[in-house]
């Protein structure tokens, strides 16, 4: 049967995240998790659907794509297929030509599993390894300690505090309230969580979203800022433990977040809350 690339329009998104969600386990690769679709969502479902590519055989899922921009697809795969000559060989060929309709001209880039054969291939269709991501992990098999501040699980009517602490915590967001609520109505945050942390005089000073991927499976951590007014106080370090603690509470095996190498103050502080650092991720960029 041949290998068909699809859009799978928003009625098809719950196909594709419920394919995300049976693909996450201990021990894999950094990949594309629900959650990333479900940040994603903050822009819409419509929106979502638009940016999300399949490759599917015979009427079963074998990747799924999230172009996250424009020129940025980020990429996995069913785990028993990672090395699928035929499917790697597919995957070349359509992010290669624009016209296929995944990626346009220039210069762009494709984040895939590491040790899946696309990589290789990638490599030998002139294909650069790109800077370096630091995956990190911590098992959620013993109780999580207390963050040591006060968490607040956010619902609608705390939404503008959340936005607020976030836009203050990543310079140039353009998230607004009407994206939380946007992704909060999406299908991947039936099974997330966001969190605010406040000091001792109640700022609210720290946020992160969790995103689990169903009971015994690794869940995600995207994204978590500290308010730039309170940074260097270890609020970073407190509500990535809160959401590690309450992605055990929601049933995840793990939990696991990725961030730029270069930012070693934030592979610090993912450290610090029990986090294990894992081997580099690296995407594959194609010049102009």
């Amino acid at each position: 049967m041949a290998i068909l690339l699809g859009k799978p329009g928003v009625d098809g998104l719950s196909e594709a995240v419920g394919a995300l969600r049976e693909w996450q386990y201990d021990g894999a690769p950094m990949q594309l998790h629900p959650g990333d679709l479900g940040w994603f969502w903050r822009s819409g479902g419509e929106a979502t659907a638009a940016a999300v590519r399949t490759w599917s055989r015979d009427g079963q899922l074998l990747a799924v794509g999230l172009l996250d921009g424009p020129r940025l697809l980020r990429l996995t795969i069913a785990p028993d297929i990672h090395r699928d000559e035929e499917l790697a060989r597919q995957l070349v060929e359509d992010v290669t030509e624009p016209k296929r309709g995944v990626l346009p001209e220039g210069k762009v880039n494709v984040e895939a599993p590491m040790g899946a054969l696309v990589q290789e291939l990638l490599i030998e269709n002139g294909w650069h390894a790109d800077e370096p991501w630091t995956p990190l992990r911590r098992d959620l098999t013993e109780p999580v300690r207390d963050p040591g501040v006060r968490i607040e699980v956010v619902g609608p009517e705390k939404a503008h505090v959340f936005v607020a602490v976030h836009r203050a915590a990543f310079d140039g967001s353009r998230f607004t309230d009407e994206r939380w609520h946007a992704m909060a109505a999406g299908l991947p945050y039936a099974d997330a969580r966001s969190l605010i942390a406040y000091d001792d005089q109640g700022h609210a000073v720290a946020t992160v979203t969790v995103w689990s991927a169903g009971p015994g499976r690794p869940g995600l951590l995207e994204p978590m800022g500290v308010h730039r007014d309170h940074r260097r106080h270890g609020y970073g370090e407190a509500i990535t433990v809160a959401a590690a603690a309450t992605l055990r509470e929601l049933g995840s095996s793990s939990a696991i977040v990725c961030t730029p190498s270069s930012n070693v103050g934030a592979v610090a502080t993912y450290k610090s809350a029990g986090f294990q650092q894992c081997a580099e991720a690296r995407d594959r960029y194609r010049d102009a």
